[in-house]
């Protein structure tokens, strides 16, 4: 049974960080993507960013370019994202991701899905 699950999420003023991670279990993910989603009340799931496997490769929504880092620490299973600069609209809940290529932008080539978290960027 493939796990995902997300934590670091919170309260946090404008300017302000958080670290996002994610910690997986159930199959070694060392040779799958992985990437970190958004969705704010009332819109569409939205691309953050995502890894490969070996943690060579990255890409970044522009939105958070610049802003957010993404990495991975394959010996714990482990995905984060450390998220600074934190603007209002980051508000919204992440959501962890798996998908069985290499590196992948899209939500239909997700496979694994976690919970999700919560952050919260006040102004």
């Amino acid at each position: 049974q493939v796990q995902l699950v997300e934590s670091g999420g919170g309260l946090v003023q404008a300017g302000g960080s958080l670290r996002l991670s994610c910690a997986a279990s159930g199959r070694t993910f060392s040779s799958y993507g992985m990437g970190w989603f958004r969705q704010a009340p009332g819109k569409e799931r939205e691309f953050v960013s995502a890894i490969s496997g070996n943690g060579g490769q990255t890409i970044y929504a522009s939105s958070v370019k610049g802003r957010f880092t993404i990495s991975r620490d394959n010996a714990k299973n482990m995905l984060y994202l450390q998220m600074n600069s934190l603007k209002p609209e980051d508000t919204a809940v992440y959501y962890c991701a798996v998908n069985l290529l290499i590196i992948a932008t899209m939500y239909g080539d997700y496979r694994y899905w976690g919970q999700g978290t919560q952050v919260t960027v006040s102004s």
